[in-house]
């Protein structure tokens, strides 16, 4: 069963050049994450009749409780993500176990959405969930960069956050149609069994890392990348070579306090690049919840849609997702962050600001004298958007990606030899999270208090800002006064407060 190594080398396991091949690893992630999103989306229209026919909520409790489960994912996938990248870079010499960590409370949180009968059993399938998509995104995000190199991250992520989009777009209508025609019994039927694809998957990939302990020489793979391109899965070896000179200014200064002795990733939370990099994917979760909550509203008052109506306006939205992210991801990984963030957001300015075209419609439009046109306009429109969100889909995570390994590769015995991208990746998660959650509640209000166009000029002006604060500080050397021109200046500058 297994074949021994000369020379006293451990035992290689059955099927390691493919098990840890870059395409297997990075399908393993992208099933991971498109289970994630699809469970999400899959829940999303049975709660209000679980709330009604099994729990018996008062009917004018159920919209509180629904967007309290709501509140309930995020907070626990804001909590989950640190401590899993956490854990992830220091308490394991592998990421596989906490990847399927995630997997198992996933699984956990299916089986009590499928038997409760109780909100604080509800709650808790919510929390554990939460707790699932955070620790999936903070491992997976970390096991790509590690497999595929810094150089190849855009294209990579552009194209698991593309499939995403068809899981978010997609599973909410399957879900309504599952529960329809067969109840509960389909829809978490799917869902158990998208589980156990994603178990098979996590337990058979094998990381770089762990392979190179079997072989001399990195596995094959169907790419035809350079030898450098597949050690980057290893962690002592630098994703992109660098001189002294150039890591300069990102050394940083020795921490005086337990906390940055034990997590000295935030010593790096000063560099305006950084910051920057998780802004961004703040605000391209705030756009991703906004257009969430106020679409299917809009097609329900405006134009008087069914669930299933309003469903399918997101595909617009959503096709255009995953037809240009993988464009844009490998436009990210050929001209960098700061030029394709900045036309990202430029774009979406006038693209959101064309939102107020459609306007409320009539008497008569609502007799179809002109109403087709103005559903077809705001289909045309939202599938432009679509065409920004493909746009920034890469670029908060490959930014924050660059900047940390110029620290780790500057610090190596601060950071023990190990670049903690997991800890960088579940601090992205949460911020990602926060987003999603903010973007629904803040164009909600906009949208009853200053209208729907109104709120989507907003939104413009936000991207607007954004594409500024991009230009600015994306893609950009570090120059903070006093960080790494010789030893006795290191302890100056803005970071005294985190030391």
């Amino acid at each position: 069963m297994l074949k021994t190594m000369a020379r006293g080398k451990p035992a290689t396991p059955i099927g390691l050049r493919w098990r840890s091949s870059t395409v297997f690893i990075c399908i393993t992630v992208g099933v991971g994450a498109f289970t994630d999103m699809f469970l999400y989306g899959l829940i999303v229209p049975v709660l209000p009749f679980m709330l009604q026919d099994r729990v018996h909520t008062p009917t004018s409790d159920i919209q509180s409780t629904i967007s309290n489960l709501l509140a309930i994912y995020a907070a626990a996938s804001c909590l989950a993500s640190p401590i899993a990248g956490v854990l992830a870079d220091r308490l394991s010499s592998s990421r596989q176990f906490p990847f399927l960590l995630g997997l198992i409370l996933l699984l956990l949180s299916t089986i009590l959405l499928a038997v409760g009968n109780s909100i604080p059993v509800l709650a808790v399938a919510r929390f554990l969930q939460g707790a699932s998509g955070g620790t999936v995104w903070t491992i997976g995000l970390a096991l790509l960069i590690e497999t595929v190199g810094q150089e190849n991250l855009g294209k990579t992520i552009g194209t698991i956050f593309s499939f995403c989009s068809v899981a978010g777009l997609f599973a909410p209508v399957i879900g309504g149609l599952l529960y329809e025609k067969t109840g509960y019994t389909g829809v978490f039927g799917l869902g158990i069994a998208l589980i156990a694809i994603d178990f098979l998957l996590r337990l058979f990939m094998i990381e770089k890392k762990v392979a190179a302990k079997y072989t001399t020489s990195p596995p094959a793979t169907p790419e035809a990348n350079p030898p450098a391109t597949e050690n980057s899965a290893n962690e002592s070896t630098p994703l992109i070579q660098r001189s002294p000179e150039e890591l300069d200014p990102y050394r940083l200064p020795t921490p005086k306090t337990r906390l940055t002795r034990a997590l000295p990733i935030l010593l790096t939370l000063r560099d305006p690049g950084l910051l920057t990099a998780f802004f961004i994917g703040f605000i391209q979760a705030f756009l991703l919840g906004a257009f969430d909550a106020t679409v299917p509203l809009v097609a329900s008052t405006r134009y008087d849609f069914n669930s299933l109506q309003a469903g399918l306006l997101f595909f617009p939205l959503g096709v255009t997702d995953f037809l240009f992210g993988p464009i844009f991801g490998w436009c990210v990984d050929r001209w960098g962050t700061k030029p394709i963030s900045v036309i990202g957001f430029t774009y979406l300015v006038p693209a959101l600001a064309l939102l107020r075209l459609p306007a409320e419609p009539s008497v008569s439009d609502k007799l179809n004298l002109d109403l087709p046109h103005q559903i077809a306009l705001y289909a045309s429109l939202l599938a432009l958007n679509g065409i920004g969100l493909a746009i920034i889909n890469s670029s908060s995570v490959v930014e924050s990606g660059n900047v940390l390994e110029k620290y780790w590769k500057a610090n190596e015995g601060l950071f023990e030899g190990r670049a903690p991208y997991a800890q960088l990746y579940g601090i992205n998660s949460m911020i990602w999270s926060a987003g999603l959650t903010v973007g629904p509640l803040v164009s909600g209000v906009l949208r009853v208090r200053v209208g729907y166009g109104n709120m989507n000029a907003v939104l413009a002006g936000i991207c607007g800002g954004t594409a500024v604060l991009a230009a600015v500080f994306v893609g950009g050397k570090r120059r903070l006064s006093g960080m790494g021109k010789g030893k006795g200046k290191r302890n100056s500058g803005g970071v005294e407060g985190l030391e």
